[in-house]
């Protein structure tokens, strides 16, 4: 009795073995061809890059090697990165129309709408230095070039006028070096940064100059970022017009007193506080004190703005939303 005993354990034994061996295989062999399949599907290969580029019409030397290995550096880390990428896109039908106009206004080339995307995104960002806007303008930097910047407003978060000052720092540096690239540099770096290194190294062009890593980069990736908006295609992207965000229409509303309570303002309007600042988000604090009764210029929203309450949500389309968490630089 005990050797049959004994005899079924380790019959059963051996049958578990057996059968636990042949789930492995099994699972392993699917996971080989499901391993194989998603690299076949996500296979990548090099970009061509034989093309010419430029930067405001300052062409790029890729005949250099060293050249060539930088910009590509830039294009593989970019092209790469998918969904950026195409937020990037979808920004850009909001905000590059009201930038080009500026631009264009300005005399300053185009293509320095690609370094506003590098630089921010094309979004209200802050810097661990404190740079702030599109345009990451310092606070003292902003004033000099004539951007209301203090705590209960903040012009270098306003689209417009901080794309006006820009304008005039691209001016002012571009009679200093008379290259757009140096002047694409200059704004990574400093005017007076550049100009020790250039002196120092006996160039007047930026792509002989060895400079820190970030100002290095810097130029480089505006120039992908370019190639790679204007030219989807040619890295695998399938952008189309109608994917991008839509600008919205706008009124002006000025403002040329203290407004004690701007949640309470904007309910006057047909808004709310969120909308308000969205439209007007170098607004910093939840109410604005003008004794001096300076005039402001408020965008609001032209086509409606749907705006929900928890309590009509399910009877109404629109209606004011309160907002109890304001606080300042909200």
């Amino acid at each position: 009795m005990q050797i049959k005993q004994v005899l079924f354990r380790k019959t059963t034994g051996l049958i578990l073995v057996v059968l636990v061996f042949v789930i492995e295989l099994f699972v392993y062999s699917t996971r080989h061809e499901n391993d194989t399949a998603s690299f076949e599907q996500h296979h990548l290969s090099a970009f061509e890059l034989n093309h010419d580029i430029d930067f405001c019409g300052e062409k790029v030397p890729l005949h250099s090697k060293d050249i060539l290995e930088r910009y590509e550096r830039e294009v593989l880390k970019n092209a790469l990165w998918h969904s950026e990428m195409m937020l990037l896109h979808k920004r850009t039908g909001k905000y590059f129309p009201i930038i080009e106009q500026i631009l264009a206004s300005q005399g300053i080339p185009d293509d320095f709408k690609y370094l506003c995307v590098i630089e921010s995104g094309l979004d209200n960002v802050v810097s661990p230095a404190g740079a702030a806007g599109f345009w990451q303008i310092m606070s003292q930097t902003g004033k000099e070039f004539g951007l209301d910047v203090s705590d209960q407003i903040d012009e270098r978060y306003h689209l417009e006028k901080a794309t006006e000052a820009a304008c005039k720092y691209f001016k002012q540096a571009f009679q200093k070096f008379g290259s757009w690239t140096l002047v694409a540099a200059s704004y990574n770096i400093g005017m007076s940064g550049l100009e020790r290194r250039l002196k120092a190294q006996g160039t007047d062009n930026y792509y002989d100059l060895l400079l820190n890593s970030e100002t290095s980069r810097y130029v480089f990736r505006i120039l992908a970022v370019k190639d790679i908006l204007e030219h989807p295609n040619r890295y695998n992207f399938d952008f189309d017009k109608k994917d991008k965000y839509a600008p919205y229409s706008t009124y002006a509303v000025v403002v040329d007193s203290t407004v004690p309570n701007w949640s309470e303002w904007a309910q006057r309007q047909s808004i709310n506080y969120k909308i308000l600042k969205l439209f007007n988000p170098w607004l910093r604090t939840s109410n604005l004190y003008n004794p001096s009764k300076v005039s402001y210029e408020l965008q609001l929203p032209e086509e409606q703005v749907y705006i929900f309450r928890s309590d009509t949500l399910d009877k109404e389309n629109t209606a004011v939303e309160s907002d109890s968490t304001m606080t300042e630089n909200d």
